[in-house]
């Protein structure tokens, strides 16, 4: 995104769709650009929580890491969606890990400043709720999916979340972050989705999967598709 600001980025923000603009034009002040080379830890599990970030391009991941070493994705945070908005609100230290797994630009808000934001605007605060309920609703579904669902369930789900024009959904560079949010192995992954395509449900490509047949889809994602 050349010539992106951090102004550009607030502004695009899905969490702040609600809010006034004369409201994201106040947080957009207090907004700073970063730009972070793929493979930049952005901030690790118990540090101070430096602020809110949205992402303006590239992909952050999420992630949890157990004691074992093994890792939990917890969000792919791709442009417009934001992380650390709970611990910031909260003010807490920061509950994962954040990576950045792509060239990534994004705007950060700091801590202190969003909290005296949202001190000083009754009404922004509220229209953020909205926001945050819906990232609620997102975390339900990721557990819904864990529990519920067998690994072309949770693809499928995935892939029809996320289809955009012409059913065409971006895989991150790396497969194996998606694999992470799924809780499947890469392997699992890659398997799951040459079946799909065998069976006409997809269409995979290097870098996008096609959504050929949403119907068919659907039902895979909702357990009605016994072939897979």
């Amino acid at each position: 995104m050349p010539g992106v600001t951090a102004s550009d980025i607030v502004q695009r923000c899905r969490l702040f769709a609600r809010l006034q603009p004369a409201a994201r034009s106040r947080i957009a002040a207090q907004a700073e650009l970063r730009e972070l080379p793929a493979g930049t830890t952005i901030f690790r599990q118990g540090d101070p929580c430096p602020g809110m970030y949205i992402v303006g391009s590239g992909m952050v991941r999420v992630f949890k890491l157990a004691p074992s070493g093994k890792e939990q994705v917890l969000h792919l945070a791709g442009p417009g969606a934001t992380f650390a908005e709970a611990a910031v609100i909260g003010g807490f230290a920061c509950p994962a890990f954040a990576e950045a797994v792509e060239p990534s630009a994004v705007a950060v808000i700091p801590s202190a400043a969003f909290q005296a934001f949202l001190k000083s605007d009754h009404q922004a605060c509220i229209d953020l709720l909205a926001g945050l309920a819906g990232w609620l609703h997102h975390v339900v579904d990721l557990l819904e999916d864990l529990t519920l669902r067998d690994a072309a369930g949770r693809l499928a789900r995935h892939l029809i979340q996320h289809a955009g024009e012409g059913g065409r959904v971006e895989l991150p560079s790396m497969r194996k972050h998606l694999a992470g949010q799924l809780n499947l192995t890469p392997e699992t992954l890659s398997r799951t989705l040459r079946r799909l395509d065998q069976d006409g449900c997809i269409s995979a490509e290097r870098e996008a999967i096609i959504v050929t047949d949403p119907q068919r889809l659907s039902a895979v994602a909702e357990g009605l598709y016994p072939n897979l």
